[in-house]
């Protein structure tokens, strides 16, 4: 069944709580989205990539489902949805759903049987344990939530406690129990046969956890991980849903994937392997940060190296590539410094060194105009994490002040404010009052302006998304930087069969010389692409402008 059609795509992920408002009450839904489908179809993406769509409470922006099988009611309907999946597959773009399966709402049926006894049919689906102590009101291990506290909640009606790695109101489904792991194949199936065509497997490797639920070693930030991150059962519980749903179809499934690194990615996302398709490594993304969690300056040599490395395996693995997301702050800034006054060729930039790199690239709603991290006062914050991270560390000297500035540097809500179409009211968002701000410089910073501008951050995605479209030197060629140690030039060469492409970025906000390396300096090139108007003449002795990108093709060596 598989045709692996996503080693030849690209994918726009949309947040729809913050992409369009059709009805006027401030959220995001379906048919705002199907209102942006041509928008979406012009930018020549393959696929889409919705955020859960399913019913929730909202604790955490959908991540905490109530139904599986049912839309959010903020979001419209079953019919909405339908209507959205036939207009995207009219446009030729597939479509894919947000697979939250580590763990449900607390407001799930099954949850909610299942603290109503200890003998309950349900008990199992969920991981609950006694207490420690005397009277057993201390959590059964040391495991500390993602966002905060103990990974334990206490329950009056049985005086047991509930595992839940993130928020309380996400209680961790139990994958020991075989029920379980058949709810959510039938879940997949329910989807796909449908027609939906793959999905996006959030926290994906905390399924399985250690036998005991042992306690976890001292960590300041997180304690347990090495407990249930890729855990003993993870690859016999992904090879049995993809044998019982996934591989029945013509999908394309990436996983969240903490714990999956170079060293064991072979074995998770081979294609002989049958698991996932992919994963999303985050290691590129942690070279600006202390602790995974304390800002710091970037470093383009460090980012190489991690790309490089990734890019090493074989083809039969699939990389992803990408530099936003709906948990990650905005890009612009982030990996470019100080863009002042060249953030059409910044943005531009950062596209071509991602995107012809081997492997599937994700772009985020309103990276395509460039949309830039907001700022927030306390109040502002949106986001759960920020809620109980600041409650905590309230007790802590200067702990407030430390958390405001990572908060401002990587907050998940720099992500989430509300997509910029235009620069009337709410950024044309919506016409109420938004569900979280709107980033203030939507006026000069928005779709309509950029597709008016000459240099349009948007027409050059589009023509980047053109040039790669079949590409085979992008899709299966051989990788190699060609200037690992630069601190200012991203270099590196494509090569399959006899076809070459190079590829030159400029990373920084100023003009830069870039010698070429002999084995290329005597060659004839032929300039394919380009975020200057004219573009770069080939030569030894190259001098960049700021942020400039330029693809050639070599077509001979001297």
């Amino acid at each position: 069944m598989k045709t692996r059609w996503y080693k030849d795509a690209v994918v726009y992920q949309i947040y729809p709580r913050s992409f369009c408002d059709s009805n006027g009450d401030g959220i995001g839904d379906l048919r705002g989205i199907i209102s942006k489908l041509d928008y979406i179809k012009g930018l020549g993406v393959d696929a889409v990539w919705l955020s859960p769509i399913y019913k929730s409470p909202n604790d955490d922006n959908g991540y905490d489902i109530s139904d599986y099988r049912d839309i959010m009611d903020e979001f419209g309907t079953m019919s909405d949805f339908k209507e959205l999946f036939d207009g995207l597959h009219s446009r030729g773009i597939k479509l894919i759903m947000d697979l939250v399966a580590n763990h449900t709402s607390d407001e799930h049926y099954w949850f909610s049987e299942s603290r109503k006894s200890v003998d309950n049919p349900y008990r199992d689906y969920y991981i609950w344990r006694k207490g420690r102590g005397k009277d057993g009101r201390k959590p059964p291990n040391n495991w500390t939530s993602s966002f905060g506290g103990s990974a334990w909640k206490y329950d009056e009606t049985t005086k047991e406690w509930y595992l839940h790695l993130f928020s309380r109101k996400q209680p961790d489904l139990n994958w020991e129990n075989p029920k379980v792991r058949k709810e959510i194949a039938d879940i997949c199936n329910f989807w796909m046969d449908m027609g939906v065509d793959g999905f996006r497997c959030d926290v994906i490797t905390y399924i399985s956890k250690k036998s005991g639920l042992p306690d976890g070693k001292f960590n300041l930030i997180f304690c347990g991980e090495e407990q249930y991150v890729v855990g003993p059962r993870y690859h016999e519980y992904i090879k049995e849903l993809n044998a019982e749903s996934w591989s029945k179809y013509d999908s394309f499934t990436v996983g969240e994937a903490a714990g999956i690194t170079l060293s064991n990615a072979y074995d998770c996302i081979d294609e002989s392997v049958a698991e996932l398709d992919t994963v999303f490594s985050f290691e590129h993304l942690c070279v600006d940060m202390y602790f995974m969690v304390i800002p710091h300056r970037f470093s383009l040599t460090k980012f190489k190296k991690v790309l490089d490395s990734w890019q090493a395996l074989p083809n039969t693995c699939q990389n992803t590539l990408f530099l936003e997301n709906h948990d990650q702050p905005r890009s612009l800034g982030r990996f470019t410094g100080n863009y002042s006054g060249h953030r059409y060729e910044a943005a531009t930039a950062l596209a071509v060194a991602m995107q012809l790199q081997r492997g599937t690239p994700f772009v985020y709603q309103g990276q395509e105009i460039g949309m830039t991290n907001c700022r927030f006062t306390d109040d502002e914050y949106q986001d759960i994490m920020f809620r109980q991270i600041m409650n905590i560390v309230k007790y802590i000297p200067f702990g407030k002040s430390i958390a405001r500035y990572c908060f401002s540097r990587r907050a998940r809500d720099h992500a989430r404010t509300p997509m910029q179409w235009n620069a009337r009211e709410n950024a044309g968002f919506s016409s109420a009052k938004p569900w979280m701000k709107v980033n203030p410089n939507y006026k000069f910073i928005n779709v309509d302006k950029d597709l008016a501008e000459e240099k349009s951050i948007y027409k050059f995605y589009a023509k980047l998304h053109a040039y790669r479209k079949g590409n085979e030197a992008i899709i299966d060629g051989d990788y190699k930087d060609i200037c690992p140690n630069n601190r200012n030039i991203f270099a590196y060469e494509r090569k399959c069969g006899g076809k070459r492409l190079l590829v030159i970025v400029n990373f920084k906000n100023k003009a830069v010389k870039f010698n070429l390396p002999e084995e290329y300096a005597n060659s004839k090139a032929e300039l394919e692409l380009s975020n200057y108007r004219g573009g770069g003449i080939f030569m030894p002795n190259m001098r960049l402008r700021p942020y400039e990108a330029a693809v050639y093709s070599l077509k001979s060596q001297g």
